[in-house]
């Protein structure tokens, strides 16, 4: 089953735009801005679109730790000091387009500019806080509350002209490798949802403010 629709369009920083080397690249779903394991490369910023950061082991077990959308930065830890290997893969969950900036000349404008230094600064925090907040959520919650979560997380993403509960397009099987369950327990638990009239879905699906009470529960 698909749901959903894409998010708005984030204009990026005209210094950004402005940089000689940065390149606008556009996605479909399920293409990669980079994969776990490639070496150094670029960082992006997002200006429309979802997506999700993963990581495999090597047995070949996936897991989701965090969403990203438009005005994120994705693969800023590139800026570290050194040669980097990526220990996460970004995936793009709806049709994306970002700008792809190159690690010194991004590293160029952090030092010279305060408006682009503040916005990333931002979104390292944001990026931090999700991922603490997946870890809790992995760790301590049934697969109910973690559904529950993602899906209040990707609504808060979706397009304010659509209400911001439309969520993007996403099937269930990807929901399913987000909160670390299977495609059937996310079927029923979507019925369940539905049925007590936290959620509407067909060919799209909306969420009400309502499922938030799924996370209050003990």
């Amino acid at each position: 089953m698909i749901i959903g629709s894409d998010t708005p369009a984030v204009a990026a920083p005209a210094l950004l735009a402005s940089i000689e080397s940065t390149r606008q690249v556009l996605l479909e779903p399920r293409d990669c801005f980079f994969s776990q394991g490639e070496k150094d490369g670029s960082l992006f910023y997002v200006t429309k679109g979802q997506g999700k950061l993963s990581i495999a082991s090597k047995g070949g077990k996936q897991a989701t730790i965090a969403l990203f959308s438009a005005g994120d930065f994705v693969g800023e830890e590139l800026i570290a000091d050194g040669l980097y290997i990526r220990t996460t893969t970004a995936t793009a969950i709806t049709h994306c387009s970002a700008f792809e900036i190159a690690k010194d000349e991004m590293m160029l404008l952090i030092q010279r500019d305060t408006t682009c230094a503040s916005l990333f600064i931002k979104s390292l925090l944001a990026r931090c806080i999700r991922l603490q907040t997946t870890l809790i959520d992995q760790r301590f919650n049934s697969s109910s509350k973690r559904l529950a979560r993602v899906l209040l997380l990707m609504a808060e993403m979706g397009d304010p002209s659509q209400g911001a509960s439309m969520l993007p397009t996403i099937s269930q099987t990807a929901l399913a490798e987000m909160i670390g369950a299977t495609r059937s327990r996310v079927s029923d638990l979507m019925k369940r949802f539905s049925d007590q009239g936290f959620i509407e879905f067909n060919s799209r699906i909306r969420v009400h403010k309502s499922l938030i009470t799924v996370l209050l529960r003990d």
